[in-house]
């Protein structure tokens, strides 16, 4: 299969167009060849040198990841820049790819998978984003501590987490909006959920979380932003029979 027939498959999938005016992120392929005939596609959150090499040790044609290259302002060919597009153009792997939509999306988006690991019922679109809901709220299956939550997405300290435990011992009601969505708890508070999740935490926030009544749990950036990645590589795998891998590569941050 070609680059450009995944590039194209990607879009309808992932509706990156919905996504223009939101998202600074140049969502679709980012760097190779449209022509390029793609065997191997590894998968993983961020566009770094470290990922990079990953993906060539293992015979990629082709990487997609959460967090690419380039987010709406011209960049200089310099310095790490550089490093970067050098080493993905001279070991021929092409770079896609895309980021609100890969948090929005209803089956394989990272909200979306968080919020079927935990069980959620009476799912919701939630967490506005210029215009645009880019989370999910709803209903725990039964009630549950912050820290039974934790464990099942498997977050803890190693991972970065921070809980600001103001809420309901047993929690009911949740929002969702994976990575930097730390301001988007006030419009948890607003719902009146019991709690929210999110990647990042906000010392802005800890005085409207306490004074709400809120639980704001705060897995780590990465490692809330590896459930989609994840299962697009299963996707990918099962619609297109492209061979696929996702590269775990945390930051605990």
């Amino acid at each position: 299969m070609k680059i450009e027939e995944i590039v194209q498959y990607l879009r309808t999938l992932l509706q990156t167009d919905v996504f223009k005016e939101a998202d600074s992120s140049m969502n679709g392929l980012q760097v190779g060849r449209p022509q390029k005939q793609v065997s191997k596609m590894c998968f993983a959150v961020d566009a770094s040198l470290q990922t990079f090499k990953a993906a060539a040790e293992r015979h990629a044609d082709a990487l997609f990841v959460h967090h690419g290259l380039f987010w709406g302002e011209p960049l200089a060919v310099t310095k790490s820049h550089y490093y970067r597009l050098t080493y993905l153009i001279e070991h021929d792997i092409a770079l896609l790819a895309a980021h609100l939509p890969l948090d929005a999306h209803p089956t394989v988006g990272n909200n979306a998978v968080m919020a079927k690991r935990l069980g959620i019922v009476d799912l919701e679109p939630f967490g506005m984003y210029h215009g645009l809901a880019i989370g999910y709220k709803g209903m725990l299956p039964k009630a549950m501590t912050a820290e039974e939550i934790c464990t099942i997405l498997e977050i803890s300290p190693e991972t970065g987490l921070r809980i600001l435990p103001f809420g309901p011992t047993l929690i009911k009601s949740v929002g969702i909006v994976s990575g930097g969505a730390a301001f988007e708890v006030l419009q948890a508070v607003d719902q009146e959920l019991d709690c929210y999740i999110t990647g990042e935490s906000g010392h802005s926030v800890y005085a409207q979380c306490f004074e709400a009544g809120i639980t704001m749990i705060c897995g780590g950036h990465y490692a809330t932003e590896v459930f989609g990645p994840r299962q697009l590589a299963q996707t990918v795998a099962e619609e297109l029979g492209i061979q696929t891998e996702f590269l775990a590569l945390p930051t605990a941050l």
